[in-house]
């Protein structure tokens, strides 16, 4: 061995030493965290993280493998540091449909900053609480698995997510959230079991992840701006949605936003701009679709500016929601309905500057059976197009 490869040995060795001797390490099981699956950990989890966050030095918390039943907790900030979350084993909630009570929150992350998780499986048990809906009862409101809100700064990798009693992921008020190689599931009849849902964030990316649910793959709300979501394998489930849109008559929009190089499968949708049909201040701008790969989904292109479900508080309204800018480019793949295409936009704020390049959606395998419509809606195309575009 050269006198040189041996000099980078001992400084990697000795680079790892000094690293390690810079980070505190905690471990859940110190603190009387139980892997039984049984055991109330809830408090453990929270002197953990107390440590962690109060730590002058860069923290890790362990939690190894096993079963670990958490009810709903804060994991709050400021902290001092930068904290890695390394879960190697599976955290669940109790299984009772009211079990995490009123808050709307299982696992909430509260403004951190310089946030690792990395790992683990968080296993919601929804199916009671889905049976709960269905029947008509009176349930809890709707909790979120794992939120972030008012955070930046954070990196998600590799987690999964299992049945969900609503959202699977929420980011809310955030900052540069990165969420990379996330496993996501739950069953197509699933109410309401969105993959990860956005709102009144920045600089979000959504990376190389499988997302099967009983809603929106992924979905877009007020306020998300500058987000790349990429390489992801949708379906089954609704496609991926910005909105619904303009609920509220003022409200932030939603812009710099590219969906790219992913595939969605067996979903109601494939890419979808969806607003209310009432009055807003609300829009959608810069909006790029491209690369995307759409097997068998009912409406594979789809902005649909007269959503109303239930016909309350919006029958015979315009949407005040003015969508712009909108490019879908390279899209191709079946659709299990006649018509791939479906512009159907405002009449007092008509769809403007939408591009199609490269369209080729097919029907019954026919790519002469396939259809398009447009209403209100002004734009271009180019390129193959299947079906003829109507803009």
């Amino acid at each position: 061995m050269s006198k040189l490869s041996v000099s980078c040995k001992f400084f990697i060795i000795s680079f790892l030493t000094l690293f390690q001797s810079t980070v505190e390490a905690y471990n859940v099981i110190s603190f009387g965290a139980k892997p039984d699956g049984q055991t109330d950990s809830t408090q453990a989890f929270a002197n953990a993280w107390e440590s962690a966050c109060k730590s002058t030095r860069p923290a890790t918390i362990n939690v190894p493998k096993g079963r670990f039943l958490i009810k709903p907790i804060y994991f709050n900030g400021t902290c001092n540091n930068e904290i890695i979350f390394q879960i190697n084993g599976t955290i669940i909630a109790p299984a009772s449909y009211s079990s995490l009570g009123d808050s709307g929150f299982w696992i909430i992350f509260y403004r951190v900053s310089g946030l690792i998780v990395r790992g683990g499986t968080f296993d919601a048990k929804g199916a009671a609480y889905w049976d709960c809906r269905k029947s008509g009862k009176s349930c809890p409101p709707l909790p979120r698995s794992v939120t972030f809100m008012e955070s930046s700064n954070v990196v998600v990798s590799r987690l999964k997510s299992l049945n969900s009693r609503y959202f699977h992921i929420a980011i809310d008020g955030c900052e540069n959230i990165t969420l990379k190689k996330l496993n996501i599931s739950a069953p197509s009849w699933s109410p309401n079991t969105d993959g990860i849902h956005i709102q009144s964030s920045s600089g979000i990316s959504i990376t190389d992840s499988s997302i099967k649910t009983g809603d929106d793959c992924i979905s877009l709300g007020p306020g998300s701006k500058n987000l790349l979501i990429q390489r992801i394998a949708c379906g089954p489930g609704h496609g991926i949605s910005i909105g619904s849109l303009g609920d509220n008559a003022y409200e932030e929009g939603v812009e710099n936003v590219t969906v790219s190089d992913s595939t969605i499968s067996r979903a109601e949708n494939g890419v979808r701009i969806k607003t209310w049909a009432r009055s807003s201040n609300g829009f959608a701008k810069n909006i790029n679709f491209q690369n995307i790969v759409i097997e068998n989904a009912y409406n594979p292109i789809f902005i649909d500016q007269y959503y109303c479900p239930d016909h309350k508080g919006c029958p015979n309204q315009s949407s005040g929601v003015k969508i712009s800018g909108v490019t879908y480019k390279n899209i191709k793949g079946t659709s299990a309905t006649k018509e791939a295409v479906r512009f159907d936009c405002s009449s007092s704020n008509p769809c403007t500057g939408i591009e199609l390049q490269d369209i080729y959606l097919s029907y019954n395998n026919t790519a002469a059976a396939s259809s398009a419509y447009c209403r209100n809606a002004q734009g271009s195309s180019s390129g193959v197009e299947v079906p003829k575009s109507c803009l």
